[in-house]
C-alpha cells in the first residue's frame, strides 16, 4: 500500500472542501453584515424621520376624524343642533375667544390643575416612600390607598361642597383626593421593582437609610414613579373638571368645566364641543410637552430608547 494511503484518510479531501466552503460562507455573511451597516441610515437621519412621522401621524389622524365628523353631519342622522359641523364649532370657538371666555376658562383651570397637582406630588411622595419601605404601614394602609384610587373622584364633590362651600378649597380637595393615591401606588410599584442587590450594595458602601432612599432607591424607581405622576395628573385633571361642572358659582370661578356646564344649560352643543375639545387639547399638550420627553429621557439614560423605538 502506498505511504499516502497510510497517512491520509479516504475522506480527507471532502472534509477539507467542507471546511473551506464553511469559511467562505462565513466570510460572505460577515461581508454582507458590514455592507448592511454601511448602508444603514445615519442616526441623525433616522431621528429626523421619526420626528417627521411623530408630527405627521397625529395630524393625519386628526384630519381623518374631522372628515368622518363632517360626513356624519352630512348624513343627516342627527340634526345640526345636536351634532354641529366642525365649521360651526370653530365659529363658536372664535366667538368665545373674542369675548374672553376661552382665555379665562383655560387660565383658571390650568392654574388650579397645576397648583393642585404640585401639592399632590409634595404630599404623595413621602407617603409613598413610607408605604413602600415600612411593612406594617403597607399592610395597614395599602388596601385603603388602592380603594381611594378606584373611588371615582366625582364622589368627593358633594362632600367637598358641604365641607368647604363653593370655594377654591373644594376644587383643590377633589384634585388631591384624585391624584394622591395614584402617585403613591406608582411610587410603591417602582420601589418594588428595584433589585434587592441595589439595596445591599448601597448598605455595603455605607449609605444610611435616608441616603439609601435618596441616592439608590428613588433613582432606580423613577420609571414607576413617573408612571404614577402621569396617572396622577390624569386623575387630577378629570377630578378638576368634575368639580367645576358640579360646583358652579361662589368663589369657584369660571373654568373649562364651567364652560361645559354653561353649554349644557343653554342647550348649545357647539359650546359643549368647544369645552370638550379644549379639555382634550390640554391633556394632549401636557402629555406631549411634559411626560413624553420625561419618559424618553429616562429611557435614553438607561439605554432603552433604541429598543422601545423598535
Amino acid at each position: 500500500m502506498p505511504p499516502s494511503e497510510l497517512t491520509t484518510p479516504p475522506d480527507a479531501g471532502t472534509a477539507a472542501t467542507a471546511v473551506a466552503d464553511r469559511s467562505t460562507a462565513e466570510a460572505l455573511a460577515l461581508e454582507a453584515g458590514l455592507d448592511a451597516l454601511q448602508t444603514a441610515p445615519a442616526p441623525g437621519a433616522r431621528r429626523g424621520r421619526d420626528r417627521f412621522w411623530s408630527v405627521l401621524a397625529p395630524l393625519l389622524a386628526l384630519v381623518i376624524l374631522i372628515a368622518g365628523w363632517q360626513v356624519f353631519v352630512w348624513s343627516g342622522v342627527k340634526p345640526d343642533y345636536i351634532v354641529p359641523s366642525p365649521l360651526e364649532v370653530v365659529h363658536q370657538f372664535g366667538i368665545a375667544w373674542g369675548n374672553g371666555q376661552v382665555q379665562k376658562a383655560l387660565l383658571t383651570s390650568l392654574e388650579r390643575g397645576i397648583v393642585g397637582f404640585g401639592i399632590s406630588v409634595l404630599i404623595a411622595t413621602p407617603i409613598g416612600i413610607l408605604v413602600a419601605r415600612v411593612r406594617w404601614v403597607r399592610m395597614s394602609f395599602g388596601p385603603l390607598i388602592t380603594g381611594l384610587q378606584v373611588l371615582p373622584s366625582v364622589a368627593w364633590v358633594p362632600a367637598a361642597i358641604l365641607w368647604f362651600g363653593l370655594t377654591n378649597a373644594t376644587a383643590y380637595f377633589v384634585i388631591l383626593m384624585g391624584a394622591i393615591p395614584s402617585i403613591i401606588n406608582g411610587l410603591v410599584a417602582g420601589v418594588d421593582q428595584v433589585p434587592p442587590l441595589y439595596r445591599r450594595v448601597g448598605a455595603v458602601l455605607g449609605a444610611n437609610p435616608v441616603e439609601l432612599v435618596r441616592h439608590v432607591i428613588l433613582p432606580a424607581a423613577l420609571p414607576g414613579y413617573v408612571a404614577g405622576l402621569k396617572q396622577g395628573w390624569a386623575f387630577s385633571w378629570r377630578s378638576l373638571m368634575a368639580a367645576e361642572i358640579i360646583a358652579v358659582g361662589g368663589e369657584i370661578g369660571f373654568g373649562l368645566g364651567s364652560l361645559l356646564q354653561q353649554g349644557r344649560e343653554v342647550q348649545d352643543m357647539s359650546v359643549v364641543l368647544v369645552a370638550i375639545l379644549l379639555i382634550l387639547a390640554v391633556g394632549i399638550l401636557v402629555e406631549l410637552l411634559v411626560f413624553a420627553p420625561l419618559e424618553r429621557g429616562l429611557l435614553r439614560r438607561r439605554g432603552l430608547a433604541a429598543e422601545t423605538a423598535r
